[in-house]
């Protein structure tokens, strides 16, 4: 059975095993590190004897990592993330800077929201590190419960109790169509209409995906041609193509509106549920609290959204499991 050395590792080893995995080969390495070729090997050997198991897989010339290796690599990784932020924030309390902040949120709501929302917050409170991940929904909510990013924006379900909710809102999906195509003419599309036609929409089955295919089966509809994917750029990007229409969240049309691509309301209403989020008892800076009500405006001016009160854990619920949520600002 291996065992770990009691020994703190070098940071140098780190890096080299980082650079040999992003380069593929220790030459590359030691090219993006500056360093000798036998240097970065010897990194990576005591590294591997500090850690008491191979990382790599050597063949020749050819390097890649083991099952382990692969699964160190993502700690290491996160380490060196936070090494750097560490450092950065330093230096921004040394010049009585707003410190280094990291927001995570889903692909779609990076780019249809978040832009907008850091443009209208005061110059002054955007630091001079900002960091922006865009993350499967499911990878957002465990960056911030791991304080790996200070604020995010994901679709919900969010209920977890390491988490603090600021706001949940909810907009009608679309329809996303050519420009030249002959539904691009009406004001309102059928999901009747789209029944012999090929559908784009996201994949993942737990959050936007199970409700598009319970209205399409609401509607009678079943189709036979259905391409899905992981962000809706991409969704949009093949609608623009002609590779069908597509039935998407609001964020990325509004935020990032493609020429040829038009957006035009369904006749039956399919909730994109989202929230802002950030960990729990960790207070808030003067830049997260802005951003977080500047999202919120930005969320609010989309077609047909509307917030709810996300005080209560009934509240939460209720939204995400799909009964109907209470308004904010209702009376209980």
């Amino acid at each position: 059975m291996s065992s770990m050395h009691s020994s703190s590792f070098d940071i140098r080893q780190l890096e080299a095993f980082a650079a040999v995995i992003s380069a593929g080969s220790v030459t590359g390495a030691a090219r993006l590190l500056g360093r000798s070729q036998p240097a970065v090997t010897r990194l990576i050997q005591d590294l591997e004897a500090d850690i008491g198991y191979a990382l790599l897989h050597r063949s020749g010339p050819r390097i890649t990592p083991t099952s382990r290796g692969v699964l160190f690599h993502s700690e290491v990784e996160r380490h060196l993330a936070s090494l750097t932020h560490i450092r950065e924030r330093a230096e921004a309390i040394g010049r009585d800077e707003p410190p280094t902040l990291t927001i995570a949120a889903t692909p779609s709501l990076a780019a249809g929201v978040l832009p907008q929302a850091l443009a209208a917050v005061a110059p002054d409170l955007i630091p001079r590190h900002l960091h922006v991940q865009a993350l499967a929904a499911e990878n957002v909510v465990q960056a911030v419960l791991a304080r790996s990013a200070d604020f995010g924006i994901a679709s919900l379900p969010l209920e977890h109790p390491g988490l603090e909710i600021h706001w949940i809102a909810e907009a009608p999906c679309v329809v996303a169509i050519s420009a030249s195509d002959p539904l691009a003419d009406r004001d309102v599309v059928r999901l009747a209409d789209l029944v012999d036609r090929r559908i784009i929409t996201l994949a993942n089955p737990y959050r936007l995906r199970h409700r598009v295919d319970e209205a399409l089966e609401r509607a009678g509809i079943s189709p036979n041609r259905i391409i899905d994917v992981n962000a809706s750029l991409t969704a949009l990007s093949l609608v623009r193509a002609g590779l069908g229409v597509g039935i998407v969240e609001p964020a990325t049309v509004v935020g990032v509106p493609l020429e040829g691509v038009v957006m035009r309301v369904l006749d039956h209403t399919i909730p994109f549920l989202f929230g802002a989020i950030s960990p729990a008892a960790l207070p808030l800076t003067s830049t997260i609290t802005a951003v977080i009500e500047a999202a919120r405006a930005v969320a609010l001016a989309m077609p047909g959204c509307r917030l709810f009160d996300s005080s209560g854990a009934e509240a939460l619920a209720d939204t995400v499991y799909g009964q109907t949520p209470r308004p904010e600002g209702a009376p209980a």
